[in-house]
Formats: structure tokens, C-alpha cells, sequence
């Protein structure tokens, strides 16, 4: 079913949940009048939940893969939803006909309605997938030889792996099994396959599916080779020597037993110039009792503007579904705390790159009038207040840049939260080069304060509403400090222009 489908279904569920919640609440003594009173609550619930379920992506997960992790993100996005609705509703009519038990009762029948919805759709393609590959298996039984394995590991990796050969390999395939590191899951399934024992008992298993006319052919190994112990990595070594068995480890046909590079970014633009703050200093910084106050603060903000402004976000997206189309919200991988990458989310303001006869469009035929306008009042980054409320971004602080721009010479601007504003952005913009922007982006990391972070929210007003304005003095200045403090490394050349 298409995003869009699955979007409007779990509305569609809010909805029936929300008028069910009303019918036990009234005890099924329903009338017009009560009805009535009900709409504009019931409205804002609508709205809030299409508009926090299209951003938030709940809707992006397959329903037949759903897992406990999505469940919660199920449960957290309806509460945020419903307090949405509470406050918006509150402040149009003071909740005028909503019973005060009625939000409680709407949570727990909306979450249930979502979660069962899911957990059917699981079980019924679960029967299916048992039922294909029995029949997979009588129509290979005579046709080729059928391998035999046996799975070590519990974990996710496993599972995924286990319904991957039930999918892909039915009758070709049979599991005789899993294996785990411990005795405290023997009995139990993993994707309907039993655990049989824990590793070191694993000779006494192969002995006793022989009894029973199992051969095993191979052993895959569905974790890490560094995540085993010693005595582990012995007996498989053993096994496969003594045995005629194969032993795999998963990782190896999937190209994943290579460890990852320690930088997640690495920028190809040569620099001549580096920012390192020096290790005390830097172990002042992350001390600093501020972080935890600017984190309450960001997540306050935040939700107080999600709902003041969801209205607003609303009519947004509906302009953008109309100029630009589906989807409306337009995502990048960016670095964020430390260099960790997050999906930051922006309303598109362009149109699709080729035509529907393949003609690419530049860039200029790409933006709307109604993007330009949204760039210039930056109402594209609303979205942002998602990411902010996660935790991957903070309201004030350097603006994230796309990875082929950040270099590892600027990796200090990375020690704090990427913010929705910046004092880069308020005494510099997007004209001034790379290396003034991380300047200010460095020079705000030591010295973030409360008192900082609110001259940077008042000077980010008359930015969006009259543009940029270019300090010279506060570059400079940042630029003095950070030598100054021992910051700067490498060959300092660079040039400011007075462009006021």
C-alpha cells in the first residue's frame, strides 16, 4: 500500500478510535448535542495526528516487520498527539464538552487500534510465509538436494536471517535450529525455530539431531567473530575441523566483517587550517552545567512551538502538496553530535529533477515561488522542531552541514548539538566563506551560555523578517580568541570583505 494509503489508514484508525473512546466514555449514550460538542476536539486530533504521523514516519514502517521498537514509537507519537489536541482544543473553547478521563481512554483504544492492526497484519503474513514454505518443501523434496543448517546467535540479525530463508529459500533450505551463547533461552523460538542448547553443549546437540536423522551441512554464525568468547571461537574451530561441517559467519557474504572507519565524515577539501581546542579546555566544555539546562530548554521550545504552530505546518504542507506534490518533506543525512549522522527533515521547495519525459531541470526551473518564499522566511525548516524534540538537533547552535562539507579540520563544531540558528547565521549568513562561518561556529562552542543563546534568538527575528546583515567586528573577534586561546593550527589566511 502506498505512503500515502498507510497515512490515511492510521488516521482513518485515530479517528475510529477516538469516536469509540467517546461512546465508552458516554456509556454508547450518544446524542447530537453530544456530537457536537466533540467536533473541535476531535478536529485538532485529526489534523495534529496526519501532520505528526507524516513528519514523525511512523507510517514509513512495514506493517508485516512491525517490532516492539515500533510499538513504543506507536505509543509515544499518539501521547503527543492527544496532549497536541488537549492544548489546541483548550485554548479554542477550554475544552468545552471534553470529559477530563476522555483523553486517557482515547490514548490507550488509539494505541491499541494501531498496534493490533499491525500485529494482525504480522500473524496473517507469518501463517502464509509457514504455509509457502511447506509447500516449497514438498515440491523441492524430489527436485534437488535440500541443505540443512544450524543457526548460532540470538539477535535481530538472526531473526531477520531466519525469515530471509523462510522468504527466499523455501524446501532448499531447512533449519534444524538455533543455537544461543547461554542456556536462558533453550526451549524458546526464534522466528518458529527452536533454541536447542548453547554453544559449548553444541557436539551433544549434533549427537542428538543424528539420532533423529539430522545431518547438519553448516553451521552459520548469525553475530560478530570479535563479539565471541575465546572458548567459543575454539569449538566452532574444532567442530569444523572434526566434522565434515561448514561453519559461516554471516558477516562475510554480506561484506560486513570489515570494521568501519572511526570518521563517519571525511571532507576531500584540502585546508591549511584546523581548529583543536585544547584538552582541558575541552574538558571544561563538556562540564559545563549549561548543557542539561539548554537540553530542557530545547525540548520545552520545541514542543510548545509544535503546537502553536501545527495549524500553521498544516497549511504549509498542504501549499507545498499543491506546488511542489508528494512527499512534502524532504530529508538529508547530516553530522550531528560528535559526527553521529541523523536524517534532518525540511518541506521541499523543489520540484522533481526530471520531467515526465526525462528532460532534467536545473535548479532555477526546480524552485517554486512559494519555495523562494518559504527559503526566505525559513519556514522549510519548521520540521526541524521534530528533529530538536528527538534530541538530533538544538534550538540554538552551529547550523549542520551537509557531510562533503564538513571537514575533519572543523570537527570542533561538532562537540555541540547542531541548532535550527546559529551565531554564525545571525552575525554572518551564507555568504562569508567556510572557514568564517566555522570561526563563529567554534568561538560559539566556547562560549555557549544562556545569556548567548538568547541574544542569538533575538538577533534570529529581524534576520528572517529584514535578511542578512554581515558583522565584521564579531568575526574578527572570533577570530582573535581562537588564536588567542590556542585554538587555531595550521596556516591562518583568510580575507573578509565589508559587504554591509
Amino acid at each position: 500500500m502506498p505512503r500515502l494509503g498507510l497515512l490515511s489508514l492510521d488516521v482513518s484508525l485515530v479517528g475510529v478510535g477516538s469516536l469509540l473512546a467517546l461512546a465508552l466514555r458516554e456509556n454508547f449514550d450518544l446524542t447530537r448535542d453530544r456530537l457536537l460538542e466533540f467536533v473541535p476536539y476531535f478536529t485538532a486530533t485529526l489534523v495534529i495526528a496526519f501532520l505528526v504521523f507524516a513528519i514523525g514516519g511512523i507510517t514509513r514502517a512495514i506493517w508485516r516487520f512491525s517490532s516492539q521498537s515500533e510499538y513504543l514509537k506507536i505509543t509515544a507519537t499518539l501521547t503527543l498527539v492527544i496532549i497536541g489536541a488537549v492544548l489546541i482544543t483548550f485554548a479554542y473553547n477550554r475544552l468545552d464538552g471534553v470529559a477530563r478521563s476522555l483523553p486517557l481512554i482515547q490514548c490507550l483504544v488509539c494505541v491499541a487500534l494501531l498496534i493490533g492492526a499491525r500485529v494482525l497484519h504480522k500473524i496473517a503474513h507469518d501463517g502464509r510465509q509457514i504455509r509457502k514454505a511447506s509447500a516449497g518443501f514438498l515440491r523441492h523434496t524430489d527436485a534437488e538436494p535440500v541443505s540443512t543448517l544450524l543457526v548460532v546467535g540470538i539477535s535481530r540479525l538472526a531473526e531477520t536471517y531466519l525469515q530471509a530463508i523462510t522468504e527466499l529459500a523455501p524446501g532448499r533450505i531447512v533449519i534444524a535450529g538455533v543455537v544461543g551463547r547461554t542456556d536462558r533461552h533453550v526451549g524458546r523460538l526464534v522466528a518458529t525455530h527452536p533454541v536447542l542448547g548453547e554453544l559449548r553443549d553444541i557436539d551433544d546437540i549434533l549427537n542428538d539431531l543424528e539420532v533423529h536423522g539430522i545431518t547438519i551441512d553448516k553451521i552459520v554464525v548469525a553475530t560478530s567473530f570479535d563479539a565471541l568468547t575465546a572458548v567459543d571461537r575454539a569449538t566452532l574451530l574444532t567442530l569444523e575441523r572434526s566434522r565434515n561441517i561448514t561453519v559461516q559467519f554471516l558477516a562475510e557474504p554480506l561484506g560486513l566483517d570489515l570494521k568501519p572507519q572511526a570518521t563517519p565524515y571525511r571532507s576531500n577539501r584540502p585546508s591549511e587550517l584546523s581548529f583543536e581546542i585544547p584538552p582541558l579546555e575541552l574538558l571544561k566544555i563538556s562540564k559545563r552545567r549549561y548543557w542539561k539546562l539548554k537540553r530542557a530548554i530545547d525540548a520545552t521550545v520545541a514542543f510548545a512551538a509544535l503546537v502553536i504552530f501545527a495549524p500553521f505546518m498544516v497549511i504549509v504542507a498542504l501549499v507545498v502538496a499543491a506546488t511542489v506534490g508528494f512527499p512534502v518533506i524532504f530529508w538529508q543525512q547530516r553530522p550531528g553530535l560528535g559526527g553521529t549522522p541523523f536524517r534532518l527533515y525540511k518541506f521541499r521547495t523543489m520540484k522533481a529533477a526530471h520531467t515526465f519525459d526525462g528532460r532534467r531541470l536545473s535548479d532555477e526551473e526546480r524552485l517554486s515561488s512559494i519555495g523562494t518564499l518559504m527559503r526566505r522566511l525559513r519556514l522549510d525548516e519548521w520540521p526541524q522542531l521534530f528533529n530538536i524534540m528527538r534530541g538530533d538537533m538544538s534550538i540554538i547552535g552551529p547550523r549542520p552541514l551537509l557531510p562533503c562539507d564538513q571537514s575533519e579540520a572543523y570537527r570542533a563544531r561538532l562537540l555541540v548539538r547542531p541548532g535550527l540558528t546559529g551565531w554564525a547565521q545571525v552575525v554572518g549568513g551564507r555568504t562569508i566563506s567556510p572557514e568564517d562561518k566555522a570561526a563563529l561556529d567554534v568561538w560559539y562552542v566556547r562560549n555557549a551560555s544562556l545569556r548567548l543563546d538568547l541574544e542569538i534568538a533575538a538577533r534570529t527575528i529581524p534576520m528572517v523578517l529584514f535578511g542578512e546583515r554581515i558583522c565584521i567586528p564579531a568575526i574578527e573577534r572570533a577570530w582573535r580568541d581562537l588564536s588567542a586561546g590556542g585554538v587555531l593550527k595550521g596556516k591562518l589566511a583568510y580575507k573578509t570583505e565589508n559587504v554591509l
